[in-house]
């Protein structure tokens, strides 16, 4: 089942102070923030010094909406006006990957569905209109 649909804004380092400014502008309640230097150490990947303070997830409660974002990884390209992605939360792994594969005709895989440290099932695609949506399975109680 699908549980909703969320801005997802992405940040260039500064994603600490964006959930600070949005946590007072939008009095917003902070549900979680994860950098990139909290993941598990994976031997094939060294984690530069500079990404691991950067923002990976962070997730606000607005209202009885979500808003989410992460920080680019240094030296992924960041473009101003592109920073907003639509974040789709499910409840279902084979829905999951069904959603994610009907938003993928006539699209691009951005980053395959796969399991995550934060998710059972989470995969990026860029639709045909190009709109880049993140797809994430998640348990009822981490919302």
């Amino acid at each position: 089942m699908i549980l909703g649909v969320h801005a997802y804004l992405r940040m260039n380092g500064n994603g600490k102070e964006a959930v600070k400014f949005y946590e007072n502008s939008l009095e917003a309640e902070v549900l979680g923030v994860q950098t990139y230097g909290e993941l598990p150490e994976n031997p094939e990947f060294t984690l530069p010094d500079e990404a691991k303070d950067r923002v990976i997830h962070a997730q606000l409660r607005v209202g009885n909406t979500f808003l989410m974002l992460s920080d680019t990884f240094p030296g992924q390209p960041f473009q101003t006006g592109s920073q907003v992605d639509v974040a789709i939360t499910l409840n279902d792994v084979e829905k999951s990957k069904e959603v994610f594969g009907k938003l993928l005709d006539g699209g691009e895989v951005i980053m395959p569905i796969q399991e995550t440290p934060w998710s059972p099932s989470y995969g990026q695609v860029k639709d045909k209109f190009g709109i880049t949506w993140q797809i994430s399975t998640i348990v009822e109680d981490c919302i």
